[in-house]
């Protein structure tokens, strides 16, 4: 009797021991799923620190640091100068621990109270002098030239114009009026020899007492915005200082 019991007893050890084995399975490929996806996701966002990292840096690190702003009058070759500032050389260089700067890709924006310019670099190495070019062929409203003061690396051209540390750059903004144009010359500029027809004056007029917004965007870094106002008289000086 005992063995006929035994017989038609139910045993379900193994199904239960495959069942297990299963879950198991099942609950290790989650977890490598869950573990791709994981990988995956800091991976990305690793990648998306670095370049936010990287961009903050050039943001911080990349500034302009303009030394000084020099004005100067237009001349008639007697010493009869004009009673605008018909031409701005700003020397700039790069603030203390920045990167190497590409300044064609620099966008200078000049205002008096009337009129506001928006400025390119106008890159050519045939041209003399620098600032020739700016003046005539009616550049003055939309670019500016660039020469180098200080290069010992040998970085900047004018057709590739990296600045980096150390480097000291000249750059050359006309602020010519319609009456300058009268004029023999402005610095080492004969405008004596530039076409009228060719030319337009730049639309601002830095008089004496003139409020004077300049703001400088580089490709990578922060603005530099400088506002002064020019000084309450000329005198006979051909050379204003205007900043600092």
């Amino acid at each position: 009797m005992e063995k006929l019991k035994d017989l038609f007893m139910k045993d379900d050890q193994g199904q239960v021991g495959i069942g297990t084995l299963i879950i198991f399975i099942a609950m290790v490929l989650v977890a490598a799923v869950a573990a791709a996806v994981l990988i995956q996701t800091s991976g990305n966002l690793q990648q998306r620190a670095q370049s936010t990292g990287q961009e903050a840096t050039a943001e911080v690190s990349s500034n302009l640091d303009i030394k000084t702003i020099e004005g100067i009058r237009a001349d008639s070759g007697d010493n009869n100068l004009t009673p605008y500032i018909d031409y701005l050389k700003i020397r700039t260089g790069i603030s203390a621990g920045a990167q190497a700067m590409d300044l064609s890709q620099l966008v200078i924006t000049i205002s008096d109270s009337n009129e506001r310019n928006v400025l390119k670099y106008y890159g050519n190495d045939t041209y003399e002098p620098d600032g020739y070019d700016i003046i005539n062929n009616n550049n003055s409203t939309e670019q500016y030239s660039m020469s180098a003061t200080r290069d010992e690396d040998g970085s900047f051209s004018k057709s590739n114009p990296v600045m980096n540390r150390g480097d000291l750059v000249e750059i050359n903004v006309s602020t010519i009026t319609s009456d300058s144009l009268d004029y023999n010359n402005i610095d080492d500029i004969d405008i004596s020899t530039v076409n009228s027809s060719n030319t337009t004056e730049s639309g601002l007029e830095l008089d004496t007492r003139t409020t004077v917004s300049i703001s400088m965007t580089p490709e990578a870094g922060t603005t530099k915005q400088l506002d002064f106002m020019t000084p309450p008289s000329y005198g006979v000086d051909k050379r204003i200082q205007l900043y600092p």
